[in-house]
């Protein structure tokens, strides 16, 4: 119990170091805010947008591509103008923006659990099952992301939850390999050998030792991840094979005004462009300070 309590000023007191830390640089500050400003616009998009962009009963087709800042049929203003179904892209916006965050939220949350895991195992136990996770982690890293999701889809077919699996197939690898080194070099000290000569069991040696002392390189990986998760994800969306049409991502925003950029309605697919690039560009710099954080190399 004495322990316990006496380890909670530590505790806090990273936490506080590591966030002064984060705070040197007002361009990650910048970029977490707008990070979480978009992320919570995102979920809340049934309670804040103007209309629902997939209710076909709440669009009419003689609003088709209006200009930004027109006026509907019913007397609304279009303030981001419609697509060519008449659909409010304000709200096609907010909705796309949820479902591309759902979608690399939801496979980053899973390659992070089964590369961590298996990463860990694999430090640990070294011999042969450290050399069957390895060799499958370097061979998959030798393809292109892009390439092995084309080819999984390809073969799960379009859907949410195709895209989720299919995303957390390419992307488990990351974690699994920054995890396996990043506990390699934690597997021989002091404590990790107290722990196994006290006979604990694996798991708990994993799990409440190791893991806590690789989580800052499993930060800088999910942050990572994130971005290029949504970046793949749109990219899939645009090529027609990640979320379904009832459902649109960014992507598929993108993808839906590209042949009218042409004919003069540019803002069918400037706007998802955007608001994609300002996602990425947000996640981008948290990542880029985390990794500063861990790598001392970096810093400045």
């Amino acid at each position: 119990m004495t322990a316990s309590i006496g380890s909670e000023p530590l505790v806090s007191s990273a936490r506080s170091q590591f966030w002064r830390d984060f705070q040197r640089s007002p361009a990650a500050v910048a970029g977490l805010v707008l990070t979480i400003v978009l992320g919570l616009t995102a979920f809340l998009a049934p309670l804040i947008a103007p209309q629902n962009p997939y209710d076909l009963t709440a669009i009419d087709f003689m609003d088709g591509e209006l200009p930004p800042g027109a006026t509907g049929g019913l007397g609304q203003v279009f303030w981001l103008g419609t697509d060519a179904q008449g659909r409010d892209l304000v709200s096609a916006l907010l909705y796309g923006l949820r479902a591309s965050f759902m979608v690399a939220l939801s496979a980053g949350t899973l390659a992070l659990v089964v590369g961590t895991a298996l990463g860990l195992f694999a430090a640990y136990a070294r011999g042969i099952v450290e050399t069957l996770v390895m060799r499958l982690v370097e061979i998959q890293l030798s393809f292109p992301a892009i390439l092995i999701a084309l080819m999984l889809l390809a073969v799960f077919g379009r859907g949410i939850d195709k895209t989720i699996i299919a995303l957390m197939l390419v992307q488990w690898a990351f974690y699994a390999r920054t995890v396996r080194g990043a506990a390699i070099a934690e597997r021989s000290r002091e404590y990790v050998q107290a722990a196994r000569l006290l006979g604990l069991p694996t798991r708990r040696i994993l799990f409440q030792h190791l893991l806590p002392n690789v989580m800052p390189p499993i930060l800088v990986v999910a942050s990572v991840q994130l971005a290029s998760a949504v970046t793949l994800e749109a990219t899939l969306s645009f090529l027609g094979l990640g979320l379904p049409l009832t459902e649109p991502s960014l992507g598929l925003l993108i993808a839906n005004g590209f042949d009218y950029l042409l004919s003069g309605q540019y803002w069918i697919s400037l706007f998802p462009g955007l608001l994609l690039l300002v996602t990425v560009f947000s996640i981008n710099l948290v990542a880029d300070r985390l990794r500063e954080m861990v790598n001392p190399r970096l810093r400045r």
